[in-house]
């Protein structure tokens, strides 16, 4: 096929297995090395031009990220014209003699990009497959961030490949937590205002898998997280910057189990970031953070002391809860009861297929709790392990 007279999708020339430079054997070679590789499968031509134009950056796509998912009427009909030209291997109409090619199995299938192509098998015309991939852009952007749902940070975004898949059904109790965790983030998808939001409370209780859990329900809609260390929190205004390029999707800052002691002076970057900075926090970015302590700063009996040496010992309290101040949700999670932590157990056995009667869950859960570190969700979690293990 002439390529040639591609204009925004130019980048498929460099492409050898477009651009003919290569014979059909190398081009089966490379063909099937890339299927193992991203999981694609059917027509193979077909399969690895829609990864391309899904993964790869392209004037469609970098347009609508920066600006938020919008894109000029001009610049839809060139993509269009791209389209046009490619249809014949979007429709999947160019085959291979090598019929392994055109029906190709995977050892391991990529589930995201099934999606796509399952929706481009029901359309036909140039318009209708343009839209949507812009569509895609739209909800799923390009690159690593339409790969991965969550990401690190080592000097610029790494993709988490192996995130967890709980989801919020998994998480037992907690309904008004759950509630307010999900009222605040579904506005912040729907690009209303949203607060910043520290979950606090006992230890086990949920915290960290509920804001792991929104990015598995709202990856769909566009929500991705970021999760930062203590000690990274001096790169908060390059996370951002990066963050900022990226305005059709909506990024969670994750800092899970933070706290600081007095001397330290990190809690200062985190303070700045969520709110008194020169530069503004970015309006697609919010910071959600667990901790164990109401004011994240280690407090003791003496800064409440009358002999404080402070001068001024307003001034240090002020100082000490400022930096909780600034989430503008604080979600508290308290252990749960006895009969709360029994029903948690109860409900994580029945979903393994499993009902012990009501005086054996006690006995035994009970057990479990006196000799692990007490009763919560985790310690539950525990104990179904090591029932399941036994039997």
């Amino acid at each position: 096929m002439n390529l040639q007279g591609l204009i925004v999708c130019r980048n498929l020339l460099d492409e050898e297995i477009f651009g003919g430079a290569i014979d059909e054997f190398e081009i089966a070679a490379r063909l099937i090395e890339r299927a193992e590789r991203l999981g694609l499968s059917g027509n193979l031509y077909r399969a690895y031009l829609i990864y391309l134009l899904a993964h790869e950056p392209n004037l469609i796509s970098t347009t609508l990220e920066a600006q938020g998912g919008k894109i000029g009427e001009s610049l839809r009909e060139i993509f269009k014209h791209d389209v046009e030209i490619l249809l014949p291997i979007l429709r999947g109409e160019v085959w291979s003699d090598l019929k392994i090619l055109n029906l190709y199995k995977p050892t391991v299938a990529n589930k995201t990009f099934f999606e796509l192509t399952r929706r481009l098998d029901n359309l036909r015309t140039a318009d209708e497959i343009a839209d949507a991939f812009i569509e895609h852009y739209k909800n799923f952007g390009y690159g690593d961030i339409a790969t991965y749902r969550a990401f690190r940070w080592d000097n610029g975004l790494v993709g988490v490949r192996h995130f967890e898949t709980i989801r919020l059904d998994d998480l037992i109790g907690y309904a008004h937590q759950k509630e307010l965790l999900t009222g605040n983030t579904t506005a912040f998808v729907d690009g209303k205002p949203a607060n910043n939001v520290l979950l606090v409370g006992a230890r086990g209780t949920g915290k960290s898998s509920g804001v792991k859990a929104l990015v598995n329900e709202y990856y769909a809609q566009g929500l991705r997280l970021v999760q930062i260390t203590k000690p990274q929190l001096k790169a908060l205004p390059d996370i951002m910057e990066a963050l900022r390029k990226f305005l059709s999707k909506r990024f969670i800052i994750f800092l899970d189990d933070l706290s600081f002691e007095e001397s330290e002076a990190e809690y200062k970057y985190l303070k700045s970031a969520i709110e008194g900075g020169v530069e503004s926090r970015p309006e697609n970015v919010l910071i959600y953070a667990t901790s164990n302590r109401r004011h994240l700063i280690r407090e003791t009996w003496r800064d409440r002391s009358e002999e404080h040496d402070e001068l001024y010992r307003d001034d240090s309290t002020n100082e000490t809860i400022s930096l909780s101040d600034r989430f503008g949700l604080i979600i508290h999670y308290y252990a749960p009861t006895q009969a709360e932590y029994l029903e948690i157990i109860r409900s994580m056995l029945k979903r393994r297929g499993i009902e012990l009667d009501a005086e054996t869950l006690r006995i035994e859960g009970l057990r479990w709790e006196m000799s692990h570190s007490g009763r919560n969700g985790r310690t539950a979690q525990q104990f179904v392990n090591y029932y399941l293990g036994q039997r």
